[in-house]
């Protein structure tokens, strides 16, 4: 797992060896995604929330390319500190790690996000809850993006705020504007 660009662009990451509930985004899709943020926000003015964050990879990105709040929701013990203990390494302070399960966050948080990114395990049954939960709970600024990633097994092409996707093989992006 790499830093694709931005201050540690370049710098690998060693995630721990065993992780039963996480499967980091291909660093393939992770660019493709990037390209599209790239060209679409100003990265250094986001308020980000990073759910299910896994081993960290898609905050670690926004961090080094200038994202200066990001909240991060990881409820496996494990995987957490992994988190925490990257982020000090990588001097990132302004990282909020959450340990929760993400449903009671997006439950009970008051805040509002530019940016929220969802890399749920694709086998979560409640998937599909995910764009409602976060528009329901109106967690999204005014022009704000929800970006999930998925399988092809799942479409959102129905749902009210969803504006397109991007397919890298398995991993599919798709893209909410509020």
């Amino acid at each position: 797992m790499r830093i694709i660009s931005g201050i540690h662009g370049g710098r690998r990451i060693k995630p721990p060896t065993e992780m039963p509930h996480t499967r980091p985004t291909t660093d393939i899709a992770k660019e493709g995604l990037f390209n599209i943020l790239q060209n679409n926000l100003e990265i250094d003015e986001l308020k980000v929330l990073d759910l299910f964050g896994g081993t960290g990879c898609i905050s670690y990105e926004l961090a080094s390319r200038g994202a200066p709040d990001i909240t991060i929701v990881e409820k496996d013990d494990k995987m957490y500190n992994f988190i925490k203990k990257t982020a000090a390494e990588l001097k990132f302070d302004n990282f909020n790690v959450v340990k929760s399960d993400v449903f009671r966050f997006i439950e009970t948080t008051n805040q509002q996000y530019d940016f929220i990114f969802a890399g749920p395990p694709y086998a979560l049954a409640t998937i599909d809850d995910l764009p409602l939960k976060i528009f329901e709970h109106r967690l999204l600024k005014p022009k704000g993006w929800f970006v999930l990633e998925h399988t092809p097994r799942n479409n959102y092409k129905k749902s009210e705020y969803y504006k397109t996707e991007r397919n890298y093989g398995t991993t599919i992006f798709s893209i909410f504007i509020q």
